[in-house]
């Protein structure tokens, strides 16, 4: 089975066009006149594209710390200490520093500043 579409709730739009623009290479188009902006991008992998949209939230950004609600989209980078370190100077928050699984890759979690929540993974060399 194949992710089809994902999407973000934001706080400030513009905020987070920049965050995940300047993190993940994302391209933003809004969707006619709505509050709603569709993801272009290199999403989940050589040549596959991310299908998503980043929409305005509805509702107080969760607290940082909060257990997660919802799945977590986790998106592959060639460099996992760079990506993360790059996503904490955008203003984001660590929920799990970068750590190794052994078979699967290397793999960090953090917080966007909007309170969702995303992984980045560096897959390990012999499956690159």
């Amino acid at each position: 089975m194949t992710t089809v579409h994902l999407e973000f709730q934001v706080s400030d739009l513009k905020a987070g066009m920049a965050f995940y623009g300047d993190l993940l290479g994302w391209t933003f188009a809004r969707m006619g006149d709505m509050d709603y902006y569709l993801i272009s991008g290199d999403g989940i992998g050589e040549g596959q594209p991310v299908s998503g949209g980043l929409l305005p939230r509805n509702g107080p950004v969760p607290e940082a710390g909060t257990p997660p609600r919802g799945a977590m989209a986790t998106f592959p980078v060639k460099d996992v200490n760079a990506a993360y370190a790059r996503a904490l100077d955008l203003g984001g928050a660590e929920a799990m520093p970068p750590t190794d699984f052994p078979g699967v890759g290397r793999v960090c979690v953090c917080e966007d500043g909007h309170g969702n929540i995303f992984g980045m993974i560096q897959p390990p060399k012999e499956m690159m």
